[in-house]
């Protein structure tokens, strides 16, 4: 199948399958599955800064299936996600605005795949550390009550008490999310962190946020999962927007991606009941590894990287 925008021919049915697969594992673990999605579209043969604005516009739509799913559970926290708002948004147009000068100066590609690469390998390592950690932990020491439901109980890393203790007004609570008092710096802080790299590499920025909000805020593992589905809808919404712009946006790609994505994310949220957090973040840790190693791979194949 021709796609003019892009100007690639691809197969249809490749791309239905990723969007399921990424749908069910967006769903599952409350990140937008660009660190899956992106190298396999660029695997396929979609130019990197295509990759990036077309992602955005498929996990948009996925997310909004999968973010309704998780509110019906009450996994979503809407007042911690329109907060971080104004960082997200700031952030998701500061990384467009880079991926705008990579490609002026025909980097785009390398600079990008690298980065993104490096990322994933060092968000794969910790968390595995991090969930093996925490299930020992549990072993030891049971569960606790947060949020009016029974959750794992979280380690609050020395991240987390930084967090908590920044003492810049004003302050905010989030219920929902059992925290009684943060600034509302740190939570903007973490909104620019995942919306810059939303808009530089694509998605939601999922694999940034969704850990930030467990590590960095101290959010419960599902109420973590819809509220960054929650927010992948306002960033990549606003990241599809600002590519699209910039002429970097397959919409017939995104459409037919979306097809298989759709039910998928449906899958993946109703399957997130039957874990607890630390098994969820245990099983999400090797995935980043295998977007990694594709990308690796493609940069590789393509003579961009050479031994």
């Amino acid at each position: 199948m021709d796609f003019p925008i892009s100007g690639v021919h691809l197969s249809p049915f490749w791309l239905i399958g990723i969007g399921f697969v990424v749908g069910v594992l967006g769903g599952f673990f409350g990140v937008g599955g660009s660190f899956l999605a992106a190298p396999a579209l660029y695997m396929l043969g979609l130019p990197m800064h295509f990759v990036v604005g077309t992602d955005l516009a498929h996990i948009m739509g996925k997310s909004v299936v999968a973010a309704k799913k998780h509110f019906k559970l009450g996994n979503v926290d809407v007042k911690l996600g329109l907060v971080m708002v104004g960082g997200t948004i700031a952030g998701v147009e500061l990384g467009a605005q880079a991926v705008q000068a990579l490609k002026r100066q025909n980097l785009a590609d390398v600079v990008l795949g690298c980065a993104f690469s490096a990322i994933l390998i060092a968000l794969s390592a910790f968390i595995g550390w991090e969930s093996l950690s925490a299930l020992k932990r549990r072993g030891r020491s049971g569960q606790v009550k947060v949020a009016g439901t029974v959750q794992d109980r979280i380690h609050f890393t020395d991240l987390i008490k930084k967090a908590r203790s920044f003492r810049l007004p004003p302050y905010v609570s989030f219920p929902a999310s059992g925290i009684a008092k943060i600034s509302l710096w740190a939570v903007l802080g973490v909104g620019l962190l995942g919306g810059f790299f939303s808009g530089l590499l694509g998605g939601g920025a999922g694999y940034i946020r969704m850990p930030s909000l467990v590590y960095v805020l101290g959010v419960p593992t599902h109420v973590a999962i819809g509220t960054d589905l929650f927010e992948v809808i306002i960033s990549a919404g606003y990241g599809t927007v600002s590519h699209a712009l910039k002429g970097n946006v397959d919409i017939l790609i995104a459409l037919v991606m979306h097809t298989g994505a759709a039910v998928g994310a449906q899958i993946g949220a109703a399957a997130t009941e039957q874990f607890r957090g630390p098994k969820i973040r245990l099983a999400f840790a090797p995935l980043p590894i295998l977007g990694a190693a594709v990308l690796i791979y493609d940069l590789f194949h393509k003579g961009l990287l050479k031994l």
